[in-house]
């Protein structure tokens, strides 16, 4: 079996912007013998040649920092008439499938994908969808991650191409690009150029009516085929959570 990691590095990196930033702090070997010391344990006690364990800590990281999923909770408080599930509650059989990947590279920016590219794209290429499949939207903008203008670029799904997936039983779904929508910037302009209320945050949105999760954020999707691997996202078990980072991987028979 091949493992292909679809998730970017969590570390500090001075381009994110501010509501990107991630903060670790590295604790070496020695200080833990201190630590150990302090506990109550003599320094003549301790392992021969032992040098303290390292230690880490997550000083900052918002859980839509790096490669997440989002749970219906972030899109909106209520789903039908219903509480929406936190990412503690979403069910881990959504997260494990048959992967199917949509290539939508050709589309500039701030242009949204729509129903026909995704028909025509799966029309050219044979491919069909199936409830339960974890769809990926390749957008190539992966390519810009970690750079200042990361969340400045891109194309995005439109509502209709989110609700159109959705409703062919898709449950899990991603993108190589720093959000599922259009550019977060494009989308504050366009809605006031417009004086649209119905345009900001519209793919989003959707959640409101249909229960269903996003992945954001997503590396390495030119390393796949199109189908033919299965894709994991398990994300950390945070109780309440409207996301949570999570370590996605492909993994194909060889």
């Amino acid at each position: 079996m091949k493992i292909i990691d679809l998730s970017k590095p969590i570390q500090y990196n001075k381009d994110d912007p501010w509501f990107m930033k991630v903060k670790i702090k590295h604790k070496p070997h020695k200080k833990a013998k201190w630590l150990i010391r302090f506990l109550g344990l003599p320094f003549k006690l301790f392992p021969k040649n032992f040098d303290g364990w390292a230690d880490d800590t997550i000083q900052k990281m918002g859980v839509h920092s790096t490669t997440h999923i989002d749970a219906p909770w972030h899109y909106s408080p209520i789903v039908k008439g219903e509480k929406a599930k936190t990412i503690d509650e979403i069910p881990l059989e959504w997260c494990f499938g048959e992967g199917l990947v949509i290539d939508m590279k050709h589309k500039p920016d701030f242009e949204a994908i729509e129903v026909a590219d995704i028909e025509d794209f799966l029309a050219k290429e044979s491919l069909e969808l199936a409830p339960g499949l974890i769809v990926l939207i390749k957008t190539g903008r992966d390519k810009f991650n970690g750079k200042k203008d990361f969340h400045k670029k891109g194309t995005g799904m439109s509502a209709a191409a989110t609700e159109w997936l959705i409703k062919k039983g898709i449950k899990v779904m991603g993108i190589d690009s720093w959000g599922w929508d259009l550019p977060l910037p494009y989308m504050l302009q366009k809605a006031k150029e417009t004086n649209n209320s119905e345009l900001f945050w519209e793919a989003h949105l959707v959640g409101r009516d249909h229960e269903y999760c996003h992945m954001e954020q997503l590396v390495n999707l030119d390393a796949l085929p199109y189908t033919g691997f299965k894709v994991a996202v398990f994300p950390l078990k945070i109780v309440g959570a409207s996301a949570a980072p999570a370590r996605v991987v492909a993994m194909l028979d060889n």
